[in-house]
């Protein structure tokens, strides 16, 4: 089963783009990036996530300084995901199964069609939250 990482990316004052989380899947070699001010609610409205560039699959396992000065890593949740079809409606939305270590449930990333890096992320409503990991 491919991986799956959410890190929160502490920036430096600043920086470009604010404190966010990056939600990481393993795909061919590479993690696809996405960050996101905030974590979407259980069952409420998509939240705005931008997609950056792939990421090495070294962050699968890293917390700490992100090169650069770009600020720190830490890890809020890891696992595996499923790839689940798309709704025959929605052809711009991925849907994942995530089975992490607090993080179990559906995941969907919609491209939103205005620009290529923008997206929204939801979870939708049999998503769960342990909060003790492991």
């Amino acid at each position: 089963m491919p991986r799956f990482v959410v890190l929160r990316h502490e920036t430096p004052p600043g920086y470009a783009r604010p404190a966010h989380f990056d939600l990481m899947l393993e795909v061919g070699g590479v993690l696809r990036t996405w960050a996101a001010l905030s974590l979407p609610a259980v069952g409420g409205e998509p939240v705005a996530a931008e997609r950056l560039p792939d990421h090495r699959l070294d962050y699968l396992n890293y917390e700490g300084p992100v090169s650069g000065d770009r600020g720190c890593v830490s890890r809020v949740d890891w696992g595996t995901y499923e790839p689940l079809p798309s709704a025959p409606n929605a052809p711009n939305q991925q849907r994942f199964r995530l089975e992490g270590t607090r993080l179990r449930g559906c995941l969907v990333l919609a491209a939103t069609g205005q620009r290529a890096e923008n997206w929204q992320v939801q979870l939708l409503e049999d998503w769960s939250f342990n909060p003790e990991p492991g």
